[in-house]
């Protein structure tokens, strides 16, 4: 399966888009309300530029942050975003390998990023997020999922501006129920999509 996201080309243009795509906000604003504003240790995969980190970093200052990317382009404005706070760690990773042991967090949360792996890799990882989890602490995955049909994924990629034949190679794409199913199997609790707009879902769940 082709990635494309070691090209810079790739990661500007997504960057690019970002603030474009319909109602992300809408999906961010509602993750933003699951996490715990007291919070102290705070797992970003696939931090991109940081985008989502800055946002919960506003209400929870205190938190110490680890963010995780393995675009050379993500990490690099990810850096420059986190360059004025000594309380983030920026670190390349990819998430086809088990995650690095970074200690224990309240809250792990990920942005669009989880679905470039297997589904394979998806149920392990997902494994291993609850695994580094304290107990009460929330796992909030910002998620691109496969559509029912092929009418509302064309649906779908047309709203983002994108064109069907367009779609980037590395999607790995699967339904809501079967992650939210995983989730539930592995031992969260309270499981649920709390926010979807076609492909776009937040899948969340407590660790006990």
């Amino acid at each position: 399966m082709a990635n494309q996201w070691t090209s810079a080309a790739h990661a500007l243009d997504y960057l690019r888009r970002a603030d474009t795509i319909p109602h992300r906000t809408e999906g961010e604003a509602v993750l933003l309300e699951q996490v715990p504003k007291t919070v102290q240790r705070i797992l970003d995969l696939g931090t991109g530029n940081g985008r989502l980190l800055s946002l919960l970093k506003l209400d929870r200052p205190q938190a110490t942050c680890f963010a995780l990317d393995f675009s050379p382009t993500m990490l690099q404005a990810a850096r420059k975003t986190f360059a004025q706070d000594p309380q983030v760690t920026v670190i390349e990773h990819n998430f086809e390998q088990p995650l690095p042991d970074l200690g224990p967090f309240d809250a792990i949360v990920s942005s669009f990023a989880i679905h470039h792996v297997s589904h394979d890799r998806k149920r392990t990882l997902y494994q291993e997020i609850y695994d580094r989890l304290t107990p009460n602490g929330i796992f909030c995955n910002l998620e691109h999922v496969a559509s029912p049909t092929p009418r509302l994924h064309e649906r779908f990629m047309t709203a983002i501006g994108y064109r069907v034949e367009d779609e980037d190679p590395s999607n790995q794409l699967l339904d809501v129920e079967t992650q939210l199913n995983w989730l539930r199997q592995i031992g969260f609790i309270d499981v649920d999509c709390y926010w979807k707009w076609l492909e776009m879902a937040l899948l969340v769940g407590i660790k006990p």
